[in-house]
């Protein structure tokens, strides 16, 4: 769906002048440069409220080294910080005079401008989670703030695992810090979801019930297995200081009992929670809801419009598949009935044992590989795209979607991280693991991450779901483009079901969220629409329960980047090359829509086109 005036408006009045973007490029002026300090100055002050930022970036050293032994603060007052930050900051940027910068940086400032608007906004609801000024999680809002995929429990183990490095001992010491400002994460939690539950925002109790058997299955554990304290033993062994003593210490004394403590407050909350599985159940849910969409697509599209674009979209995509399908002599029933059958046919399946898990994950860095091949093919600029591929940890896995990725350092010391969801390897027939691939790998999210490196630091800081999300379906339609899956039939359907997956989420969000649709009726529909399995469609229906709005981002981003992409090309007919289109989008780094269409209009212009 195309952009429209109202688009443009619905993004708030940094994006009233973004049209200007498309008026040829000028030179640099002292006002970018005051501009660009001003974005720099704000940069540091984000990655003060959220240090977990600046540690999964890799600049948690020299002068931000302070930053390695913090967290961001989940207490009441702390949230109401960093919600007094984004309007302080969001009133200097709307001060600045766009008509007097140079193209590039007009975008850097609309950019920062725009996520500051949509922030203030979704601080301005007295319940949930706003995390889109944390870039380590920015891509969710929940209403819920802790649930079955959102709040420190399921978050905090796995970023010190992952993303906190330790070559030293003072890293080591840092990392005990955090564990005790995790402690207080988790009470100060705790704090807002008693607020929020006096408001009447209580989270579905099939959510609830997710959530606590999570919680459980972690206390169940020795506090030498819980992942902290696991992950600092193994990574400290060598070092003087007996740090995985004092980790020990620290969970069973303090984080131990805040984890029990949040765990008693969801368990007081589950007696009165009901199965209703939409926001619209909440005080200001239809705002909430709305606000969710803006934030998920960056534009103004309505429920109703949005749920139309899925149904749509999803008949055109299976109309292909119906003929591929029987090509391989599977004619009977519904498109969704027969993507059933083929998800259940033991060609297509791995054992489901740690031997099959060992597979995928073998199977996935073949994929890689290959696709490395041919990008050359697709970019005329390309980056390392340092990736470890990964299982979502077991203790987490039955809350955690199917499958995500972020990219690594900037200095490359730290490569990204793919997870895949293995919990059932029934959920990834061999035929959906291509895919799958190049939108969490290469070319999607840890390739287009390595891109906004080269932009200001401010740039790496925010991320917008519909490009970012837009970008990896885009890069799934890439691997199409580039032959991966000549000849290969069941790997060209495992593709469309994945582009129809994205359908079928814009669907049931708004399904949920909009049109009062239960969990078990928006679980039927999936699956028998798109022959997911019942065990994947489960996960991701409940994940659209504590997310609304997220998932509507993939396929309207990737709807508009097609669309671009068609009218730069009629537009410039020979002159269209299609490694510098693809540079273009990805060097801009991430984007709302509106940025982006303009963006693509300067290019087109600046090449000769009309």
């Amino acid at each position: 769906m195309p952009i429209t005036r109202r688009d443009l408006l619905s993004s708030g009045a940094c994006a009233l002048t973004l049209s200007a973007l498309s008026r040829g490029a000028r030179a640099a002026t002292a006002a970018d440069a005051q501009a660009e300090a001003l974005l720099a100055q704000m940069a540091e002050e984000m990655l003060v409220d959220a240090p977990e930022t600046a540690s999964g970036l890799g600049i948690d050293t020299g002068a931000r080294a302070a930053l390695k032994s913090q967290l961001g603060d989940k207490s009441p007052a702390g949230q109401a910080r960093i919600a007094a930050h984004v309007r302080h900051r969001l009133a200097r940027l709307r001060a600045i005079d766009l008509d007097a910068l140079s193209p590039a940086t007009r975008t850097d400032v609309e950019v920062v401008c725009t996520s500051h608007e949509l922030a203030a906004d979704g601080f301005a609801f007295p319940f949930g989670d706003m995390a889109m000024m944390n870039s380590n999680w920015s891509y969710r809002n929940s209403p819920y703030a802790v649930a079955q995929n959102t709040g420190s429990f399921v978050e905090t183990p796995d970023f010190l695992d992952s993303n906190h490095k330790i070559d030293n001992p003072a890293d080591a010491d840092a990392y005990l810090s955090r564990l005790e400002a995790y402690a207080a994460n988790l009470d100060g939690e705790t704090q807002r979801l008693a607020h929020d539950a006096g408001i009447g925002v209580i989270a579905p109790a099939f959510l609830l019930d997710k959530t606590l058997g999570q919680m459980a299955r972690v206390e169940a554990q020795p506090i030498d297995q819980w992942v902290p304290v696991a992950s600092l033993a193994r990574r400290t062994q060598d070092m003087p200081g007996d740090h995985a003593a004092r980790a020990q210490a620290i969970v069973r004394d303090k984080v131990a009992p805040a984890l029990a403590r949040q765990r008693a407050e969801l368990q007081r909350q589950r007696q009165g929670a009901t199965m209703d599985a939409g926001v619209w159940k909440l005080p200001q849910g239809e705002d909430y809801y709305r606000w969710a969409l803006r934030a998920g697509t960056t534009t103004g599209m309505t429920p109703d419009e949005v749920h139309k674009l899925g149904l749509d979209q999803l008949a055109a995509l299976q109309g292909q598949m119906d003929g591929l399908l029987k090509g391989l002599g599977l004619t009977k029933g519904s498109v969704g009935q027969r993507m059933t059958a083929m998800g259940k046919d033991p060609r297509y399946l791995f054992p489901n044992d740690d031997t099959g898990r060992a597979q995928i994950l073998s199977y996935i860095d073949g994929r890689l590989a290959d696709i490395r091949t041919r990008l050359p093919r697709a970019f005329a600029t390309l980056v390392p795209a340092k990736l470890i591929v990964k299982r979502v940890p077991v203790e987490i896995e039955a809350g955690a979607p199917g499958a995500y990725a972020g990219a690594g350092s900037i200095d490359g010391s730290v490569p990204g991280n793919y997870y895949i969801n293995l919990r059932d390897t029934g959920i990834w027939p061999r035929y959906s693991l291509p895919t799958l691939c190049y939108h969490e790998g290469i070319p999607g999210h840890i390739w287009q991450g390595e891109y906004t490196y080269k932009l200001p630091l401010i740039r790496s800081l925010l991320a917008f779901n519909a490009y970012s999300e837009g970008w990896a379906l885009y890069a799934e339609q890439l691997g199409d483009e580039l032959g991966v899956y000549d000849g290969d039939v069941a790997g060209r359907l495992g593709y469309l079901q994945s582009i129809a997956y994205r359908c079928c989420r814009l669907v049931v969000d708004t399904g949920l969220h909009a049109k009062r649709w239960t969990r078990d009726q928006a679980i039927q529909w999936f699956a028998s629409t798109n022959g997911s399995t019942l065990e994947d469609v489960q996960g991701e229906v409940d994940r659209y329960c504590a997310w609304p709005g997220q998932a509507c981002g993939y396929k309207v981003g990737h709807g508009e980047i097609v669309r671009l992409r068609g009218d730069a090309q009629r537009a410039l007919g020979d002159r269209f090359d299609f490694r510098l289109f693809n540079d273009m989008v990805v060097k801009g780094g991430g984007v709302p829509m509106t940025v982006l269409a303009a963006n693509v209009d300067a290019w087109v212009k600046g090449r000769g086109g009309a």
